[in-house]
């Protein structure tokens, strides 16, 4: 059997590119494996939302013509789309495709790259599901080149999902994530139009007998209706965890982004979600040193994050796209940048810790993610990531445990396992 590996750099929406593509391919008597040096094709979907994403793509590529110089390797994402030509120069990229092109990249593959093993039941390695249901943006936020490398908003229809979701039930996936580049947008380009709750309500209607959960993807509060939010925050079908597209606390800094909700709604929705919901994880994407701003701009996101009830949030020093407009205004300095993204790094650590000690000796859902050398990996349904000893346990990567959490550090969350569920 030929062996494939998937490298996926970036957000949740290549992931579940990268997730569906090992799942054809499997099915067509591939191997997938972890290890790149093994692989006879190795796909790469890329990332380019920052200087470092770049930089870790060509490291990635440099490595593997190192290591696995006889490799053909097929790369595409939003870096392929931007800039080809720094793909390129790599001597075992046998084809480039842009996102335009990447649905024709597992046909070209499977026509040209054939394997003699017939097709393998049951799944994947993966312990979770991830299933994309949108994918562009029909907005143009000063510093974000993905509108330019993802194309408009595009959903698809509620019935192709909910028939690949019980494909992924019919495999024995526990939880599925549902990703897409803009949440919010969903169903506003189908005809009948439709939205993310009314497809979620269909889902629900469809899998209710099923035992399934569902994690979301990043969410933009300003499509967030009282109705949505009164069903995200109770239905028992919806892992409490919710990570929103925050950016900044500043509301200067934010108009200049391009952003069109204010700092006090933020507050006011998440305030909702931990009042209805306390156990849920809260987290956002916070993007620090835009373009002018100023101390004054940036305190004004600490505090505001300082007074949060957000759990944790994702920081990005900001980096200048190509072709975006706040590309070609005056740009912070690299040290500021670097101190301001320390900062709050080590805010997020703190409300982290602070959020994960209020579950200790609590018993909790999890799914078992991966084997470690001396541990396994667990993530429970509030996003809580856990390391269960002894090795020796008999887990098996996506089933469904109860863990009690015994133990809680600034870096890690240890638990014990309490029984199977099913």
């Amino acid at each position: 059997m030929r062996k494939v590996a998937i490298q996926s750099f970036g957000c949740r929406v290549n992931q579940a590119e990268a997730f569906a593509w090992g799942e054809e391919l499997r099915q067509h008597g591939w191997e997938l494996t972890k290890d790149f040096r093994e692989s006879a094709l190795i796909l790469v979907n890329t990332c380019t939302l920052t200087h470092r994403a770049d930089r870790d793509v060509r490291h990635f590529l440099r490595r593997m013509a190192q290591e696995n110089p006889q490799a053909k390797i097929f790369v595409t994402g939003c870096l392929a789309e931007r800039a080809p030509e720094i793909i390129a120069d790599f001597a075992n990229v046998v084809r480039i495709y842009s996102n335009r092109e990447k649905n024709k990249l597992m046909k070209e593959i499977l026509n040209q790259w054939t394997s003699s093993a017939p097709g393998t039941s049951g799944r994947a390695f993966r312990s979770r599901a991830f299933l994309k249901i949108q994918d562009g943006c029909d907005f143009r936020c000063t510093f974000c080149i993905v509108p330019l490398v993802r194309g408009k908003s595009v959903s698809f229809p509620p019935e192709e999902i909910m028939t690949r979701m019980e494909e992924l039930v019919a495999q024995g996936f526990k939880e599925i994530v549902l990703s897409g580049v803009h949440l919010g947008l969903y169903g506003r380009d189908l005809q009948p139009q439709e939205n993310l709750l009314s497809l979620l309500l269909k889902i629900e209607k469809r899998l209710h007998d099923k035992n399934i959960r569902l994690r979301l993807g990043t969410l933009d509060i300003q499509f967030l209706d009282e109705e949505t939010i009164s069903y995200l925050t109770t239905s028992a079908y919806i892992c409490p965890h919710f990570h929103f597209s925050l950016q900044s606390g500043s509301p200067s800094v934010l108009k200049r982004m391009g952003r069109r909700t204010p700092p006090d709604r933020y507050l006011q929705v998440l305030e909702e979600f931990v009042r209805v919901r306390p156990e849920a994880a809260l987290g956002a994407d916070i993007l620090v040193g835009f373009p002018g701003e100023s101390e004054a701009e940036f305190n004004q996101t600490w505090k505001f994050l300082k007074q949060s009830p957000l759990t944790y949030f994702h920081v990005f020093s900001y980096s200048p796209r190509p072709g975006t407009v706040a590309a070609q205004w005056p740009q912070i300095p690299e040290d500021v940048k670097k101190k301001r993204t320390k900062q709050l790094r080590l805010l997020s650590e703190e409300k982290n810790f602070y959020f994960r000690s209020k579950f200790i000796t609590q018993e909790m859902e999890a799914i078992v993610i991966q084997k470690k050398r001396e541990f396994f990996e667990a993530l429970t349904s509030n996003y809580i990531k856990l390391k269960l000893e002894p090795s020796s346990l008999n887990l098996h990567p996506g089933e469904k445990i109860l863990v009690k959490i015994t133990g809680v550090t600034r870096v890690a969350t240890k638990g014990e396992l309490i029984g199977f569920l099913r």
